[in-house]
């Protein structure tokens, strides 16, 4: 959901002159606007001019009018998309084409199980109307067997039968693997009843609406059926270095960033055959291709120069190490697509790279949920969900005092599981994650935690765009954590008032991949041997039999800065009696964990049982499939006490670990606590959320939940 308002409309208009101003720099402007321009130029700015492609002209033939698609015709786009790292990328990408387009959109993605999973969970969650996606296995690809793996409701695409496009026998140099090939097979991939399709790699980004390439197919002679940029480097000339062999390629030869595919024809002229064909020859004089699917492209073209039609070279703007792109934005006025075709990405050497890295940055820290937006005169089908999100926002009483707290409830949320590499540890019977959530302000207390805590994370982080990239950097330039693969984190995209630290929880817990978590919160760091412990325990227990059981791990807190950790329960013992530790909460709160009996905790050797009281809220372990999280506690206040109640309303036994201890740290209070604290309309909310959810229980476990409603009738605090 995309609340509308003042700052956000500002901020989309600061965001709108940021562009242009980039643009009227990086591109020089339009300053030659109605002067004569030379024979040719059109060709750079992006319209082909007449004539061009083989057909004949004279300088009195008067331009053609640019052509355009039909307002609301479907523009069809494919990116072949591997890995984690990659997935970040074509983020961007979507962003630069969602910012311009004027047309619906329907994605092609050909993905790894990886990125499949990451990016079914964005766009699921990102709900931009008029844009469908479909996806496809390129892990079977790479082998011969082709599976498409799901398409939208909205926009079905058959399953195709079986094929063999295998590209796993082509031996290939390029960074990006067997993956960097899979463009090859697109025609025998993407659904039979396609024409047409546009085709980009992930590190492109665009400048302009992306309606204005489509338009460029209606230039496409009769045989022609790859439309693409010329290469801008000597590559294919062969002399950057002694005894450089690169593959053969029609002059400068073209690059296969940007592509237009008439897949109907491909299939036509035997696309599959001619390809392969000529890659078994090249290879028997040549170890490898260099640039994987280019290769082969160029070599083609070199053989059957007829099938391509040459793009206008703003269309695809190389920044490569040896790039001579400067002879095309020197001259064109308005550049389209800007690609980052060396593998040093936004570090490669070029003069004007800090422009063109400025256009990048524009995007990759923009908003996302401002592109959230309709389509006006097109009528297209909503995303899934959004038409009852509609409707449930539409009942809401803006004059209601809680109207932002239900708002709130029903936002979807941008969510990027796995935002970094990720290594899922090996399957252990009685493993256990850590789960856990935090936002920018908490950012410092990840190192600590990857000391005390060696198993398994799965951490969401709720983060502006731009917030997202300062955390990259964090971890990137941190060594403790860019170390650990078994940290799994996950970003939910900030929208709204109120933090939303339930749905934060519910989207670490759902991520989780061993049969057991513990759930826990940023700012308590565990015992150093709490893991091992607790997978004891796990495995002593017994649990793995079906017995249900939430494992209370006792908390703690010290109100100094600097304090040594205790190694030892014995440790802890002797500063709890000298006073540098307390039990958690003992000043403020105490009866939120006064049921884990720490007296008795003290003496304890053996787990042992405690009862559920009101409001009390410990930290425990639990199988992974545990009830989830009430999402419509957001900000602070009961959001863990509601939890803990329906964990005993399913009869879950409270058992206390006795070696086991957290600790928390002091850090500055959050805002919604000062919120709670300051404002009478707040706690005012949170009751009336708490006497909702009551009622809520009440009629999913009938009789067993009046101890609930007793229990709401005393006195209360906050939690």
């Amino acid at each position: 959901m995309l609340p509308r308002g003042r700052p956000r409309a500002l901020g989309a208009a600061a965001l709108l002159l940021l562009l242009f101003l980039i643009g009227f720099f990086l591109f020089g402007g339009d300053l030659d606007y109605g002067r004569p321009q030379p024979r040719g130029a059109a060709a750079l700015d992006g319209d082909l001019p007449a004539g061009y492609g083989g057909h004949n002209s004279s300088d009195c033939d008067p331009p053609r009018p640019r052509p355009r698609p039909p307002k609301c015709e479907l523009l069809q786009v494919a990116i072949v998309c591997a890995g984690h790292n990659s997935s970040r990328d074509i983020i961007t990408l979507v962003k630069s084409m969602l910012f311009y387009r004027k047309n619906p959109l329907h994605l092609h993605l050909v993905t790894d199980a990886v990125a499949r999973n990451i990016l079914e969970t964005l766009f699921h969650t990102w709900m931009v109307p008029a844009v469908w996606v479909s996806f496809y296995n390129a892990d079977e690809l790479k082998a011969g067997a082709l599976a498409l793996l799901h398409s939208s409701p909205a926009m079905p695409s058959p399953l195709l039968p079986p094929k063999v496009p295998q590209v796993s026998w082509i031996p290939n140099k390029h960074y990006s693997g067997l993956y960097g090939l899979m463009k090859l097979v697109l025609p025998g991939v993407l659904p039979p009843d396609l024409v047409r399709v546009i085709v980009l790699d992930t590190d492109v980004t665009f400048a302009s609406n992306i309606a204005e390439l489509w338009a460029l197919f209606a230039y496409f002679s009769d045989k022609q059926v790859i439309g693409l940029v010329e290469n801008q480097s000597d590559w294919y000339f062969g002399n950057l270095w002694r005894n450089h062999r690169p593959w053969p390629a029609l002059g400068r030869g073209f690059n296969t960033g940007v592509i237009l595919l008439r897949l109907d024809r491909l299939r036509q002229a035997g696309w599959e055959q001619m390809w392969k064909m000529t890659a078994t020859r090249e290879l028997l004089t040549l170890p490898a291709t260099s640039l994987a699917d280019q290769d082969i492209f160029n070599a083609v073209i070199k053989e059957h120069p007829w099938l391509v039609q040459p793009l206008p070279c703003v269309w695809n703007v190389q920044l490569s190490d040896h790039t001579l792109a400067e002879r095309c934005y020197s001259e064109a006025s308005d550049l389209k697509v800007i690609h980052w075709n060396s593998p040093k990405k936004l570090r490669v050497k070029n003069k004007h790279v800090e422009s063109f890295r400025n256009l990048y940055l524009t995007f990759l820290e923009y908003d996302g949920n401002l592109l959230r937006r309709e389509l006006f005169g097109c009528p297209c089908p909503l995303p899934p969900g959004a038409e009852q999100l509609q409707r449930a926002l539409a009942q809401l009483d803006e004059e209601d005092a809680c109207f932002e707290f239900r708002q709130q409830q029903l936002t979807v949320h941008r969510v990027h599981i796995t935002f970094l590499p990720h290594k899922p540890p090996p399957s252990q019977p009685h493993d256990v994650t850590l789960v856990a959530q935090l936002s920018m302000d908490r950012l410092q207390m990840l190192e600590a935690l990857c000391r005390h805590w060696p198993g398994p994370m799965s951490l969401a982080l709720y983060l502006t765009d731009a917030e997202a990239q300062q955390f990259l950097r964090f971890v990137e330039t941190s060594a403790v954590l860019s170390a650990r693969q078994d940290v799994a984190y996950h970003l939910v995209y900030r929208e709204g008032p109120f933090y939303p630290i339930n749905q934060l929880r519910n989207v670490a817990l759902a991520q989780a991949l061993t049969p057991y978590v513990f759930l826990s919160d940023i700012d308590f760091l565990p015992a150093y041997s709490l893991y091992n412990y607790l997978r004891a325990s796990i495995e002593q227990l017994e649990l793995d039999g079906g017995r249900k059981a939430a494992l209370v791990v006792p908390a703690f807190e010290t109100l100094h800065y600097r304090f040594s950790f205790p190694t030892s329960k014995a440790e802890l013992l002797a500063l709890l009696d000298a006073g540098s530790l307390h039990t958690f909460r003992y000043h403020e709160w105490p009866r939120g964990h006064a049921p884990t009996d720490y007296a008795r905790w003290r003496e304890a050797q053996e787990p042992y049982r405690v009862q559920w009281a009101a409001d009390y809220e410990p930290y425990v372990v639990v199988p992974r499939d545990c009830p989830r999280y009430d999402s419509r506690f957001v900000g602070f206040g009961w959001n863990k006490v509601a939890h803990i109640m329906e964990l005993d309303a399913q009869e879950y036994e409270l058992l206390v670990l006795p070696e086991a201890f957290i600790i928390h740290l002091p850090h500055a209070p959050s805002l919604d606590i000062s919120r709670f604290r300051s404002s009478p309309t707040y706690r005012d909310c949170l009751q009336a959320l708490k006497d909702e959810f009551h009622q809520d229980l009440s009629r999913s476990y009938g009789a067993a939940a009046l101890k609930y409603l007793t229990a709401l009738q005393q006195p209360r605090g906050p939690i």
